[in-house]
């Protein structure tokens, strides 16, 4: 392996499996204690990607189901409003259904060049798909 040139934050519920390289934080990004562990991570220097592939625990109800995941990537871009480059990338997985309209416009917003990308591993009658925001405005 390669010397990595910068520094690889990974944020997850979930335990993770050591990676050598990478700072690994458990916990829940909305929570105060978990994000003030990642700002001291990041210590002010501006980030050149920020990937976010929260989801929330799905009820079922499309529009509560919707209203979650706008809030979590609402929480994305502001994040990456405030650390990334000016050139610099999100990328966020998001979901096809009441508010994804709302979610392109906020990304179009914050963001000179906008794509939305269904990766080939994502399953055909998924509804998840990823938007990219690239250059801050």
């Amino acid at each position: 392996m390669g010397e990595i040139n910068g520094t690889i934050i990974s944020l997850d519920l979930l335990p993770m499996e050591h990676i050598e390289g990478v700072h690994y934080i458990q916990g829940d990004f909305r929570e105060e204690s978990v994000l003030a562990q990642l700002e001291e991570l990041v210590q002010g220097r501006p980030v050149d990607l920020v990937v976010s592939d929260m989801a929330p625990n799905l009820s079922g109800n499309s529009t509560t189901d919707g209203a979650r995941v706008e809030h979590l990537i609402e929480l994305a871009v502001d994040f990456a409003t405030h650390h990334l480059r000016p050139e610099g990338a999100l990328v966020a997985k998001v979901f096809h259904g009441p508010g994804y309209d709302d979610l392109v416009k906020l990304f179009r917003n914050h963001f000179k060049l906008v794509k939305p990308l269904k990766p080939k591993s994502s399953r055909d009658k998924s509804s998840e798909t990823f938007l990219i925001g690239i250059g801050l405005k």
